[in-house]
């Protein structure tokens, strides 16, 4: 049996672009997914704060140090620039692994630079920290 965990997140990131005439996906820096761990392809879900919108799709890498967010394909009907978002990175695990598990979460200015990068660690009884 495997179980569905967040692995990484970023959080209140800036939606800089919306191209509806892209096949689909989501662009986000380099840098961002540097810091999270995240990878090109590797799927996501992201919930847009202003209008509650959540939607699931893949990673591509944008260029470096631009702080580039942009929702691609028919999610730019529900994600628009200046929109703030949180982008939730999964990983499947092994029961035995979720003591392993340490999820990162990636703080971001308006610009979508890096402010802070903080680890989740799960304690006794299911609580994080």
């Amino acid at each position: 049996m495997l179980i569905r965990t967040c692995m990484a997140k970023i959080h209140r990131a800036t939606v800089t672009e919306a191209n509806l005439n892209y096949v689909g996906s989501i662009t986000i820096d380099e840098d961002l997914l540097d810091a999270s761990g995240m990878r090109p392809f590797q799927y996501v879900n992201i919930t847009n704060l202003r209008n509650g919108v959540y939607w699931q799709t893949y990673i591509i890498a944008g260029p470096r140090g631009q702080g580039g967010v942009c929702l691609n394909g028919p999610p730019a009907h529900h994600f628009q620039p200046g929109d703030l978002i949180i982008i939730l990175a999964e990983a499947w695990l092994e029961p035995s692994q979720m003591g392993e598990l340490n999820p990162t979460v990636v703080f971001v200015d308006d610009k979508n630079k890096v402010t802070e990068i903080k680890k989740h660690q799960a304690l006794p009884h299911g609580t994080v920290r």
